[in-house]
């Protein structure tokens, strides 16, 4: 049980950290080069990037992590490691709210960029932009924060769920140490006949 939580901790963090440095690279990189250029450009760019990302590269991760995050949880609540469960829950909840701004707000306006109009009109693709990147370049930031966030967590679970070792005995390690007084010495310990 151990080994799989484990796993599906590992992956889920993988998942949610490659989405959180995607949509950061959006905020930090991508969309303040992009302001600099032609309404032109701008709009071309986007409708490509907006077409090239709907892959099974960027849907796995981008979709997975929910159930891998839900399994997390389930298996920290039922398992090893309930000091992760916490981190784990926040983790969830906030890549779904991540997950809902980019379906409810980034996809829509993605959308409705890709139905505009030609790029020919140049009032039209001012219109267009204008329509387009300070809601699309807001959302994103909100996203990318999200993620961030959801990812530090699932960082703090690995922590917690590293640092919870078994005993055989069921016991934690913890408990072990905390079993004798500090300084007691047991019986047959060389030092007891002195």
């Amino acid at each position: 049980m151990k080994h799989l939580q484990t796993g599906v901790l590992i992956a889920a963090t993988l998942s949610a950290g490659l989405m959180a440095g995607l949509f950061a690279a959006f905020a930090y990189a991508v969309m303040p080069g992009l302001a600099k250029s032609s309404d032109h450009t701008l709009v071309e760019a986007m409708r490509s990037i907006n077409k090239a990302i709907l892959n099974p590269v960027f849907m796995l991760p981008f979709m997975g992590a929910i159930p891998l995050l839900g399994l997390a949880v389930v298996l920290a609540w039922r398992g090893h490691g309930r000091s992760a469960l916490p981190w784990l829950i926040a983790a969830l909840v906030l890549y779904l709210v991540a997950f809902m701004v980019t379906s409810g707000v980034n996809v829509p306006l993605n959308d409705r960029l890709a139905r505009a109009g030609g790029l020919g009109d140049a009032g039209q693709l001012a219109a267009t932009r204008a329509d387009f990147e300070s809601k699309w370049v807001l959302w994103n930031v909100v996203r990318a924060l999200l993620h961030t966030a959801s990812f530090a967590c699932l960082l703090w679970a690995l922590l917690a769920h590293g640092a919870h070792r078994p005993h055989e005995n069921g016991r934690t390690d913890a408990s072990v140490r905390t079993s004798a007084p500090v300084g007691s010495v047991s019986p047959g310990h060389p030092s007891a006949a002195h």
